[in-house]
C-alpha cells in the first residue's frame, strides 16, 4: 500500500513527464546551479525543476513540495523584521532558519507618482507571521502588481491555519478607536496606504520608515497626489501624549500606537488633547474560515476547487511565483520561474493555473513575480539555502515577505 508521500511523488514525477513529452528537448542554456530533481531538501520537503511548454515559449519551473502532514514540517511568514523593510529572500530564509521559501505579496516598490514621498516597501495585503498580525490590506486602488482578476481583492490571501491545513480565505480588518465621548472604525493596519477618510493604527511592527505615504492616493486612484488633510496623534499606555500635522517617521515603542488620519479621519484626530483616554482595538476577521491563522501573506487566487478563475489574463506572459495548495490542505505546492534569458518569456497567468493543477494543486495563489520572482533550498548538509532559479533581476531583488518552509531534522 502506498503511503501518502508516495501518491505525491508519483503524482510529480507525473506532472514532470506529462512537461517534458509537451516540452520536447530542453532548451539550451545554463541550468541553474546545484538544481537536481527529486531533491530532498529536508524531512517533508522535496526539490524539482523542469521545463514547461507555454505560447511564448518553453518556460522553467522550480519547485518545492510541502508535506504538511509531517509533524517535523511547519510553514510560516519570512519578514525582514518590519512591515515597512525589504530584505532577500535568503537573508531572511537564513535568519530564520527556513530550509526553503519563496518570495511572497506585491509590495510598494516605487513612488515615482509621488515626489519626495518616501518608498516604504510594504506588502499590499494582509500579514500574519507566527499567530501574530502585522498588518492588513490596502485599498484595492492602491495596490501594486498586475490587474486583479474579477471578484478577488486585496484583503485575499493563502494562509495555513492553527490544524496545520493550507487555505484560501479573505481575512477583513475589525477595529475601531474609542475616546471618553465617541468611537471611531479603523480604517487601517500598519497600511502604506489608507482608505480615504479614515484613521490607521502604527505600530512598532510598522518599523522606522515614514508613515506619510499611508495619505497618498485614493480608494481607486494609486497615483492620485497626497492629501494635506492630515493628523497624527501618539497613543501610550491608552492615554494620547503627542499630535503632530503631518505624519512623522521613526521607530515605535512597543507600548504606543500612532494614529495617522487623512480628511474627515484627519478632523477627528484634531479632537483629541493629551492627557485623553483613547482604546485602540483590531484584529483580523476570515470571511470563511473560522479557524485562526498561524501565518497568511497576500496575493491573489488563480485556481479555486481545480478550476481557474473567470477573467484570469491569458495574453501576458511573465516570470512567475505562485503557490498551490493540494490533498485537502495538507500539501503546499510553492513554485517560482526562471528567470534566466532561455526562459525568460514566461506563462501567462492561466499558464499558470493550469501548471498548478497539473502539479495536484486543487487552490492556487498567485505571488509577486518578475524581477521578485526566488526560490531558495538548503542543498542536502549545506548550513544555509542558496538560489534555484536565475531571478530575472540578478542577483536577487530585495522583497516585502516571502513564504518560508521549516524543518527539523530529529
Amino acid at each position: 500500500m502506498q503511503t501518502r508521500v508516495g501518491k505525491r511523488g508519483r503524482r510529480v514525477l507525473a506532472a514532470l513527464g506529462v512537461a517534458s513529452m509537451l516540452a520536447g528537448a530542453a532548451l539550451t542554456g545554463a541550468a541553474p546551479a546545484g538544481a537536481a530533481s527529486g531533491e530532498q531538501v529536508a524531512p517533508g520537503v522535496t526539490y524539482t525543476e523542469f521545463d514547461v511548454p507555454a505560447a511564448k515559449g518553453t518556460a522553467h519551473a522550480h519547485v518545492l513540495t510541502v508535506d504538511l502532514t509531517d509533524p517535523r514540517v511547519r510553514v510560516d511568514l519570512l519578514h525582514p523584521g518590519a512591515v515597512g523593510a525589504r530584505a532577500t529572500v535568503s537573508s531572511m530564509s537564513d535568519t530564520a532558519g527556513a530550509v526553503g521559501g519563496v518570495n511572497g505579496d506585491f509590495f510598494n516598490i516605487s513612488e515615482t507618482q509621488h515626489p519626495g514621498v518616501e518608498v516604504t516597501g510594504a506588502s499590499v495585503g494582509p500579514a500574519i507571521a507566527s499567530g501574530h498580525t502585522l498588518k492588513a490590506a490596502v485599498p484595492d486602488g492602491q495596490r501594486f502588481g498586475p490587474a486583479l482578476p474579477p471578484g478577488t481583492s486585496t484583503r485575499d490571501v493563502l494562509g495555513v491555519g492553527v490544524d496545520r491545513r493550507a487555505r484560501l480565505d479573505g481575512l477583513e480588518l475589525d477595529g475601531s478607536i474609542r475616546t471618553r465621548d465617541d468611537r471611531m472604525p479603523l480604517g487601517g493596519l500598519n497600511q502604506y496606504a489608507l482608505p480615504v477618510g479614515s484613521v490607521g493604527a502604527f505600530t512598532s511592527d510598522w518599523g522606522s520608515v515614514s508613515r506619510v505615504r499611508a495619505t497618498c492616493g485614493t480608494d481607486t486612484q494609486r497615483a492620485a497626489p497626497c492629501t494635506t488633510d492630515t493628523y497624527e496623534v501618539t497613543v501610550r499606555h491608552g492615554r494620547v501624549v503627542s499630535s503632530a500635522d503631518t505624519p512623522g517617521s521613526g521607530p515605535i515603542a512597543a507600548d504606543s500606537t500612532v494614529l495617522v488620519g487623512r480628511e474627515a479621519g484627519a478632523q477627528w484626530l484634531r479632537k483629541l488633547s493629551p492627557g485623553d483616554p483613547v482604546a485602540v482595538h483590531h484584529r483580523l476577521v476570515a470571511a470563511r474560515s473560522h479557524i485562526p491563522y498561524r501565518f497568511a501573506i497576500g496575493g491573489y487566487p488563480v485556481l479555486r476547487d481545480g478550476a481557474p478563475l473567470p477573467g484570469l489574463d491569458a495574453t501576458t506572459s511573465a516570470v512567475r511565483t505562485a503557490a498551490g495548495i493540494g490533498d485537502g490542505g495538507h500539501e503546499l505546492i510553492l513554485l517560482a520561474l526562471d528567470g534566466a534569458p532561455a526562459y525568460r518569456t514566461g506563462m501567462s497567468m492561466t499558464e499558470v493555473a493550469a501548471t498548478m493543477r497539473s502539479l495536484g494543486s486543487d487552490d492556487a495563489f498567485s505571488l509577486d513575480g518578475g524581477g521578485s520572482s526566488t526560490l531558495v533550498a538548503r542543498a542536502p548538509g549545506a548550513p544555509t539555502v542558496s538560489v534555484r532559479n536565475h531571478p530575472s533581476d540578478p542577483p536577487e531583488r530585495a522583497v516585502a515577505n516571502g513564504i518560508g518552509v521549516f524543518s527539523a531534522t530529529k
